[in-house]
């Protein structure tokens, strides 16, 4: 499945609300508070690119908060489940 991990830096004082508001979007499994540069991590899962970037253009981005982001697309899985082999993401 097309996964993107897009990396989030947020107004501070915001932090929280916004990562409660990106998990409540269908299309995003997963929310990360992360140190470094960025705020928050988030995984979105689709069944294509173009949903994918559907959902970070209309969707995640016009979320109250965000001041800057960096989105990095998934081309392969190494899982734990799947005995350390890698598995690929289409």
């Amino acid at each position: 499945m097309p996964t993107a991990i897009v990396l989030l830096k947020v107004n501070h004082a915001k932090v929280t609300g916004t990562a409660e508001r990106l998990l409540e979007m269908p299309d995003v499994s997963e929310v990360y508070s992360v140190s470094g540069r960025y705020d928050l991590m988030v995984i979105i899962k689709c069944d294509s690119l173009d949903k994918i970037e559907c959902v970070i253009t209309d969707q995640l981005l016009k979320t109250e908060g965000i001041v800057d982001s960096e989105t990095m697309f998934a081309f392969r899985s190494y899982d734990k489940r799947e005995g350390g082999k890698a598995v690929e993401v289409d």
